[in-house]
């Protein structure tokens, strides 16, 4: 058992899921799926979980980066749906995963001085008392501001927008190193895992899912691996991946792109997060250490569910809904990133030949048995990723069994979590004998949290691991280290977009830090001077065909310009 993710733990796990049946073969590795793992694995099932590609590289490091009980929910008066979720953000915030979900302040600005106030006040205020009641003092409650109380804690608010607001909390997150912490945490319990390792096959033996043939994308090598349970967690890929079943139940899901942009801290003036109705839905504008995040879009998508891209109109809509309630007239010129991710929206009713089967329908999302042995889970959102993982492991293993075996990850933290409010509280100490500065301790804390002794560890071996990044100071030579050693990286491109956030945080994608970046990682997994190149070529193609998608206006075109550039990994042609 080890929570150290590597190429040589890969390889064996693949090695290891063929030589006995797994009770639980995973597939996906998004937040869904890496929940279901550490949901099984905790229960003391022998799981194994593979993904096509990185880990969290679809939509689970491509959402809002929220963990929020959806206040605008309480409009459709759906209080058993925000109640789960604040009974989930609060068990993040407080116990499983506290180094890595921060409680965030957002400001409502109200339009109108009576009517608006009383009703938002009355809908924060049961979102307030739900919050109580699922974990008490986890956020603070409620707090309204005159206008010039508001335009204090957000000057750049527009004078015309705003009579007054109310301020309240949610929560935002890494999406990415969430995942990948679910995963390590999983390993730490004995789970199997494989990203970058593709599902080509469903076995079947009477017409029962009985395991899956394997293809590790990076060799080429197949795998048949034995299931007593198959789950199916693939988000936007979920028809396709229930296909190979050859059923004619299942679930049925489409997409619906949204999009974000990020904006220099220093453009914006505000203290808190904003949270703006739309004719369609809802805009944040977000705070994050070092720059704004400013989303979402929500439009239905028909192209290429792999890579999709902010287009010019996606930008533009962001844009012209900020501007409309900001002073600071933001322009293209204004943003050093963007990212668009794919939700996987249910359908109406669930595609169920045999009327036998098992389906639960929990509010957002749905579980369903789509043949015997497979069980598929779809729709919920990033924060109930642990409730949908506890249904999609008792479907599978059917209510009996279940009830013998019940979930434990309400009382398992992440692998971090342990000790982190204490190490905050030693940060300065902890600086001073490292020989680091507070900040950095910060963000290391913030990523990692007591896992900063293994990187501390890795720098007292390495001294060099200590320096900051050049052309990215933001990040340290050691966490690119670490990234390898036990994040699972396994190319640039999953340093760049996903263990790091170079990607969107700076304005040319990151390209002025990688060659540095390709140097460590060369050390850590082995890659000669051709690799490395290689390496370099493949990040430099994806950054070029994303910057040419984002001046294209049309979708289907702009999703052409980024299939340009050639995949790390390409997917077996099913």
């Amino acid at each position: 058992m080890t929570s150290a993710l590597s190429a040589e733990q890969r390889k064996e796990s693949l090695q290891d899921m063929t030589k006995e049946p797994l009770d639980i073969l995973v597939i996906g590795g998004g937040v869904t799926g890496a929940g279901i793992a550490l949901d099984a694995a905790t229960r003391g099932l022998r799981v194994g979980i593979v993904e096509a590609q990185d880990w969290a590289q679809g939509t689970s490091s491509r959402s809002s980066k929220l963990v929020h009980g959806g206040l605008r929910y309480l409009y459709n008066l759906d209080f058993l749906l925000v109640a789960e979720a604040l009974r989930e953000r609060g068990l993040l915030l407080t116990h499983t995963a506290p180094h890595l979900v921060k409680a965030q302040p957002f400001l409502w600005p109200l339009k109108t001085p009576v009517i608006e106030r009383s009703y938002s006040a009355i809908g924060v205020g049961m979102y307030d008392a739900l919050a109580q009641v699922a974990h008490r003092g986890s956020v603070p409650i409620q707090k309204h501001y005159t206008k010039a109380g508001a335009l204090k804690v957000f000057p750049d608010v527009r004078d015309d927008q705003i009579t007054g607001a109310i301020e309240f909390y949610d929560s935002r997150v890494d999406d990415a190193r969430l995942v990948v912490t679910l995963v390590r945490t999983a390993g730490r319990y004995g789970a199997l895992s494989a990203n970058r390792t593709q599902v080509v096959e469903l076995k079947k033996e009477n017409g029962r899912v009985v395991g899956a043939r394997l293809k590790d994308l990076e060799d080429g090598k197949e795998y048949d691996v034995q299931a007593k349970h198959t789950i199916n967690a693939t988000g936007v890929w979920t028809e396709k991946t229930q296909a190979m079943a050859d059923t004619t139940g299942g679930l049925k899901v489409l997409a619906s792109k949204g999009i974000h942009i990020v904006i220099p801290k220093d453009r914006i003036k505000g203290s808190t997060g904003l949270f703006l109705r739309t004719e369609k839905s809802v805009l944040f504008i977000i705070p994050w250490k070092r720059y704004w995040v400013i989303g979402t879009t929500d439009t239905k998508y028909h192209e290429d569910l792999r890579d999709p891209v902010a287009d010019k109109e996606d930008i533009e809509y962001i844009l012209d809904h900020a501007n409309a309630v900001l002073k600071s007239n933001l322009t293209e010129d204004d943003i050093i990133g963007t990212w668009a991710g794919l939700r996987p929206l249910l359908q109406p009713g669930t595609t169920d030949g045999d009327k036998t089967k098992s389906t639960k329908v929990s509010r957002e999302h749905t579980v369903t048995e789509a043949a015997p042995g497979l069980t598929v889970i779809a729709g919920g959102k990033l924060t109930t990723y642990r409730v949908m993982a506890e249904d999609a492991v008792d479907m599978a293993l059917g209510k009996k069994r279940a009830k013998t075996l019940p979930s434990r990850t309400k009382e398992t933290p992440l692998i971090g979590a342990d000790g982190y409010h204490a190490l905050w509280n030693q940060r300065e100490r902890l600086a001073a004998e490292v020989g680091l500065s507070v900040d950095h301790v910060e963000d290391l804390l913030d990523r990692y949290g007591s896992d900063i002794f293994k990187l501390f560890d890795a720098i007292a071996e390495e001294p060099s691991l200590a320096k900051e990044l050049k052309e990215a100071p933001e990040y340290l030579r050691a966490e690119i280290a670490f990234a390898c050693t036990h994040e699972g990286a396994l190319h640039l491109e999953d340093l760049m977009a996903l263990r790091t956030r170079l990607n969107y945080e700076k304005s040319d994608r990151g390209l002025s830090a990688a060659p540095e970046i390709a140097d460590i990682a060369a050390t850590y997994l082995g890659w000669d001077d051709e690799r490395k190149a290689r390496e370099l070529d493949l990040y430099k193609q994806r950054c070029a065909a994303e910057a040419e998608a984002e001046g294209i206006f049309d979708e289907a075109a702009a999703q052409s310009a980024r299939a340009k550039a050639e995949d790390v990994t390409p997917l077996a042609d099913l």
